[in-house]
């Protein structure tokens, strides 16, 4: 194998036609004669570069003018205050726990208002999804916020979110553009770009544009929405390396066809692995079907004596990042957008040859 194949949750795999024009352009961008890093972010070239990234991305979602998109530091983590500061103003907010990242952002909300979690799968250890008839909904919440796929314990929302009476705020960081989603019945969607979309470095927030009225008072300046729309999220120095890789992904995904041609190809490798997990004898995915994540998929073995075997067998054979995460264990393939159907049946063929050999 010439290259490793990297299986990890984030910082995750690139589109090899991206990292190639990468390392073509990185000393020129545009005909400049500089990089892309070197350029002032007043530059004319990198606000259009800012400008395209932010329409490609709208094109892509199929959103209007509507919404904007913000191009922020400080990762998905930053946007569990940051959300609250901004939506919250010391009121309601309610919070639908379906992992580990809700978790942790139900905790930092909590600083800023009243947090009621709705509805929670913690006694399944997160394998499910709660059903939307459990919620129990304050009618007084500012918002209702909940994490679409949660990487660690691989379950994804794929219900309707119409009809919840308040905004809806998503956690998108591991899905963003990896299927058709109803984009259009949420108010904000945050997303950190080192999962699915590109380099550790920049957030993607978009954003209903009549949702943001007002801020917490002791809001700092630069976690306030209104501040980063009216300066097309220049208020300072942005993050213009992680854009410029974020906008070289989503020309690829154009190339490919688009979000309806991704998810195709998302499906077929999700259900391929899903169906060698569950024809086997050693391997389990622990999680209900209907809510199986399309990108990260965990997985345990029967006999977990062999779990250190299987990590050092599979980094052997050029396969990186197969270990689950410390607070769940087991194996997790992460099969984000830039992984190719080919590289999961290689993966497939390994724990198939695994199996025998350990029988």
């Amino acid at each position: 194998m010439s290259r490793p194949i990297n299986f990890c949750s984030g910082p995750a795999a690139l589109p090899l036609p991206v990292l190639d024009r990468i390392s073509a352009e990185l000393h020129d961008f545009q005909g400049s004669k500089i990089s892309v890093m070197e350029h002032s972010h007043r530059d004319q070239l990198i606000v259009r570069l800012f400008e395209d990234t932010e329409a490609r991305l709208k094109a892509l979602l199929g959103v209007g003018e509507a919404y904007r998109v913000l191009f922020l530091p400080g990762g998905a983590t930053l946007q569990f205050s940051q959300v609250p500061m901004n939506l919250l103003d010391g009121g309601t907010a309610a919070y639908l726990t379906t992992g580990a990242w809700s978790q942790k952002a139900i905790k930092e909300a909590a600083k800023y208002g009243h947090v009621v979690e709705v509805a929670s799968s913690k006694e399944s250890n997160f394998t499910t999804i709660p059903a939307r008839e459990s919620w129990q909904s304050p009618a007084d919440a500012r918002y209702f916020h909940l994490c679409t796929n949660e990487t660690i314990h691989g379950v994804e929302w794929f219900g309707s979110l119409t009809g919840l009476g308040m905004p809806v705020v998503a956690d998108m960081s591991s899905h963003l553009l990896s299927r058709s989603m109803p984009i259009q019945e949420m108010d904000l969607i945050y997303a950190g770009a080192q999962k699915n979309l590109g380099t550790a470095g920049v957030t993607i927030v978009v954003v209903k544009q009549d949702l943001i009225f007002s801020s917490q008072q002791a809001t700092p300046g630069l976690m306030d929405y209104r501040g980063q729309i009216a300066n097309n999220s220049m208020m300072n120095t942005p993050p213009v390396y992680p854009v410029w890789v974020l906008s070289l992904v989503l020309e690829w995904m154009e190339s490919l066809g688009g979000v309806a041609a991704i998810e195709k190809i998302n499906r077929h490798k999700a259900e391929s692995l899903y169906q060698a997990i569950d024809t086997s004898s050693l391997y389990r995915n622990p999680v209900t079907k209907d809510c199986r994540s399309l990108m990260n998929v965990p997985f345990v073995l029967a006999d977990d004596t062999l779990e250190s075997k299987f990590i050092e067998a599979s980094q052997n054979a050029g396969l990186l990042n197969l270990k689950g995460h410390r607070s769940v264990g087991g194996m997790r393939a992460s099969i984000y957008n830039a992984i190719t159907q080919q590289e999961v049946d290689t993966l497939i063929e390994f724990m198939r040859e695994f199996e025998r050999a350990s029988a």
